[in-house]
């Protein structure tokens, strides 16, 4: 019994793993109802969080689990020394739980590793030359454009000190706060 037991654990894994594989890919994509943090994708899991990656109790991670479950189960089902269900389930758990985990340790550093902030890159502008594109009139707001990493940007922004700056003048930005860009003419 505990053999049908393994066996079914690793075929409803292997087919739910290929059948969200397949339905995914050809049908997936759609962000409409998102759940939590998940940004609508249901291999991500849902959590509260509003941060991209993996939970523990995403789809993946548990699918990985079960049919981790039913491969231990059914080599430690054929091994003599292990092949009563009262070792061979305790074995099959911590492999199940090893393989999980392992799993979701490597889902989160692909993610991690894939995911840039905006933030670090914006913070490192400061100091960098723009040219106004659209005039700033005294304490208010224009706009700049500025050059990074070979690509063109622009941005609102403020003079530092409230001044008006025409069209086409080069600045240079001196700090960032939020998504306002505060520059000083060159």
């Amino acid at each position: 019994m505990d053999f049908i037991i393994y066996l079914v654990c690793l075929v409803v894994g292997l087919v739910f793993t290929l059948l969200t594989a397949f339905f995914g890919h050809f049908f997936g994509g759609g962000h409409e109802g998102h759940v939590g943090g998940s940004g609508g994708h249901a291999e991500a899991g849902a959590d509260t969080s509003d941060m991209p990656g993996v939970s523990a109790l995403s789809p993946t991670v548990i699918t990985s689990f079960i049919t981790a479950f039913g491969g231990f189960g059914i080599i430690f089902h054929e091994l003599p020394a292990t092949r009563s269900p009262f070792i061979s389930a305790p074995l099959s758990a911590l492999g199940a739980v090893l393989t999980a985990g392992s799993v979701l340790w490597l889902l989160r550093q692909l993610f991690t590793r894939t995911q840039s902030s905006s933030e670090s890159r914006v913070a490192n502008l400061v100091g960098t030359e723009a040219h106004i594109i659209t005039p700033i009139p005294e304490n208010g707001v224009g706009e700049i454009a500025y050059v990074t990493g070979g690509s063109r940007y622009t941005a609102p922004a403020r003079e530092e000190s409230g001044l008006p700056i025409p069209s086409g003048r080069p600045v240079r930005i001196v700090r960032i706060i939020g998504t306002q860009f505060y520059v000083t003419a060159l």
